[in-house]
């Protein structure tokens, strides 16, 4: 299956037993926000936590089998090699990384207790806390460095590889045992970032064979792993962030939406990941089980090419985002599972420009801006694919918006297993979605002149220069204050259409409690089970 560096994850497909796997469910993250100078100690506590009529109060014991979409025989417990939602649990549940994204994308503190920047912002200094692993020796800054310089060997494919980046690993050094000081390449006010990178767990010196026994420093140890099947672990009760509630923790196996809930409704499983929009509305109040929908954790989109005809006119490009039907596209294609967006990428992260007004359906004013550039008679080819949940419909619904304007739309389907590379450089306007990270992570990734996965191709060097700025800011206001002006252009002129914001949903038992609700997938709080508790 092609491997989608843009999308949280596409739905679980086709397996017919519990456990089994047939497709695979991919999500990318990449990064985290933070401020300039932090000395953080705290870490995100459960105040928005769901629970079923029967758990009750948080208590000690039971087994918790959580259901999800798997990557068949080919699984590895190898966290630098996270690429799957069952990877990315599995990997929180023994590892740990120095910080993590909160549920609006800015840096939490984990392993590491606090950070530091340098005067010039190419050299920060980053102090653990004091953990252990699970053989019992502490976790140290020979540690983080030895995992961090696995991450980067260039001859491997390791997830956080690109992220890392900015360090210089052979110029970095271990100050003490449980100090690191970093040194950058360039200026990076955001390098928390760098410390929540998606895959950036620390493992012990040495660490080479994670599959038969691994060592980690997170809530839960390694009791078996079978894998494409089930996954067993056992509480820390010396983890660092205090003993998890569960005495164990079992994943399972099941790629078929259709086995995850029919396991969660016969008592098989208490945790079910990845529902879709029809199964949560059947379900939802009736008693049997919780639905959890955790909001703004895929961000739906069309990309216009602004380098190309129609869309390298302004003109066109706004006249398209005011013929969106914003409320329509959240009904038809997401079945009512979301909100609007704003053609902005992040709505409720931090940075995020939410002063902007909400942009509206105009026909009157889209066809005086087509007339104004000169394509009244505009012909378009939308591109879409089964890849995604919704990509299709929202495809066919934007067509018929599009028609009230007297733009004449033709759908395309394309393979799903060649879309993500396909609708790079190809085309001229497509189907696009993201999952969760920090928007400074967005606009680096996708819209800077070098950004290997720029859709919408826009490349301005000004508007690169702001990015540069804004990473050369350390006060958290003045920087603040150059993502929205980076915000209100794109607002105005960008490539990004973005008609809506996708839920995630869960499914748990009625006595499962302590499961997050304010956690889009990709975060800290999303498929956190030293948290939860079985009533």
């Amino acid at each position: 299956m092609n491997r989608n560096p843009e999308a949280p994850a596409p739905s679980a497909e086709e397996a017919r037993q519990l456990p089994g796997v047939h497709r695979r469910g991919f999500l990318a993250a990449t990064g985290a926000a933070g401020l300039g100078a932090l000395a953080l100690s705290g870490c995100g506590g459960p105040d928005r936590a769901s629970g079923g009529a029967g758990a009750g109060k948080p208590r000690r014991g039971g087994r918790l089998r959580a259901a999800f979409a798997g990557g068949g025989a080919g699984e590895t417990l190898d966290p630098h090699l996270t690429n799957l939602f069952a990877d990315a649990a599995r990997a929180k549940a023994l590892f740990d990384k120095l910080a993590d994204h909160g549920s609006d994308m800015a840096a939490v503190p984990r392993l590491a207790s606090g950070w530091e920047p340098g005067a010039t912002l190419d050299r920060w200094t980053v102090t653990l806390r004091a953990a252990t692993f699970h053989n019992g020796k502490p976790v140290t800054a020979e540690d983080v460095l030895y995992s961090y310089r696995r991450i980067a060997d260039p001859k491997k494919t390791y997830r956080a590889r690109a992220s890392l980046e900015p360090i210089d690993l052979d110029a970095s050094r271990a100050t003490g045992p449980r100090t690191v000081e970093f040194r950058l390449k360039r200026p990076t006010a955001e390098f928390p970032n760098v410390l929540a990178a998606f895959g950036a767990y620390i493992v012990p010196e040495g660490a080479e064979e994670f599959d038969r026994r691994p060592i980690g420093s997170g809530p839960f140890r390694f009791v078996s792993f079978a894998p494409g099947r089930s996954t067993l672990l056992r509480r820390n009760d010396d983890y660092w962030d205090g003993a998890p509630h569960l005495d164990e923790l079992e994943f399972i196996v099941a790629n078929e939406e259709s086995a995850r809930v029919n396991a969660l409704l016969g008592g098989q499983v208490e945790y079910a990941h990845e529902l879709n929009p029809a199964t949560a509305r059947a379900h939802e109040g009736n008693g049997r089980i919780d639905i959890v929908r955790l909001r703004n954790s895929s961000m739906q989109a069309f990309a216009l090419k602004t380098d190309r005809a129609p869309f390298d006119d302004r003109r066109v490009r706004q006249a398209f985002f005011l013929i969106a039907d914003r409320a329509e596209l959240v009904a038809g294609a997401l079945s009512g599972a979301g909100e609007i967006g704003n053609d902005l990428f992040g709505k409720g992260y931090q940075y995020y420009a939410d002063a902007l007004p909400q942009r509206e359906q105009d026909l009157d004013r889209a066809r005086h801006l087509l007339r104004q550039a000169g394509a009244e008679d505009l012909r378009v080819t939308l591109d879409t694919s089964t890849v995604a949940a919704g990509f299709t419909e929202a495809a066919g619904i934007f067509r018929d918006q599009a028609a009230k304007a007297g733009v004449r739309i033709k759908v395309r389907t394309g393979s799903k297993d060649s879309y993500w590379s396909d609708i790079l450089d190809s085309g001229t306007m497509c189907c696009y979605r993201s999952g969760a990270m920090p928007i400074e992570a967005h606009i680096s990734q996708r819209l800077l002149t070098g950004s290997t996965t720029n859709a919408t191709h826009w490349k301005h060097r000004d508007f690169d220069a702001l990015y540069q700025q804004a990473q050369s800011t350390e006060d958290a206001r003045e920087r603040a204050g150059v993502y929205e002006r980076m915000q209100r252009r794109l607002h105005t002129e960008g490539g990004f259409l973005v008609w809506g914001f996708a839920d995630w949903i869960v499914g748990t038992a009625r006595n499962v409690g302590g499961v997050r609700r304010d956690a889009p997938a990709n975060t800290l709080d999303w498929a956190r089970f030293d948290t939860v508790w079985l009533g």
